[in-house]
């Protein structure tokens, strides 16, 4: 086993882990402190891939925006999940069979894809794909107009969670 698989099983071994406590945490600010571990397992899959900036990006948009704006809501909302009943239940075992066999389907129908065992296509490093990608996101031709919305959608979302937070007043009538 060489270095590099070694570094992909141990990020593969850390990205199942933390998808499965997220899923499982009664207490949200922990579930997406293991959403933050495993959005980082997935930039290691990126320098694994060779796609710094996809990594890089990955950090800051994912880790550094979403998930610090998910825990920020949480703690907002001052939601008490504390007393809630475990997520586990009689159908577990139910649910743990169909992932597997789902899991097991699309592994199937993608090892019977033809181009599963294709070349990577050679890459000019002289051409700066990051160049082009940042004059794409900001283009009119391309994707200016659902870059901006989702900008928005995201700010609408943090100030709709610090309405709802913010404390009522009561009237002195």
């Amino acid at each position: 086993m060489t270095g590099l698989q070694a570094v992909f099983l141990l990020a593969a071994a850390t990205i199942l882990f933390s998808a499965y406590m997220v899923v499982t945490r009664n207490n949200l600010i922990h579930a997406a402190l293991f959403l933050v571990l495993g959005l980082f397992g997935v930039a290691v899959l990126f320098v694994l891939l060779e796609a710094g900036f996809l990594a890089v990006i990955q950090i800051l948009v994912y880790i550094g925006a979403i998930a610090i704006l998910m825990i920020f809501a949480v703690m907002l909302t001052r939601g008490d999940v504390e007393n809630l009943p475990s997520p586990n239940n009689a159908n577990s075992g139910w649910i743990a069979l169909l992932s597997v066999l789902f899991f097991s389907s699309l592994v199937l129908l993608i090892s019977s894809w033809p181009e599963f065992n294709a070349v990577r296509p050679y890459i000019d490093p002289t051409r700066d794909t990051v160049v082009e990608l940042g004059v794409a996101l900001v283009s009119p031709e391309a994707f200016v107009i659902p870059f901006e919305v989702a900008s928005v959608l995201l700010l609408a979302a943090m100030i709709g969670a610090i309405m709802i937070a913010r404390p009522q007043k009561k009237d002195k009538s």
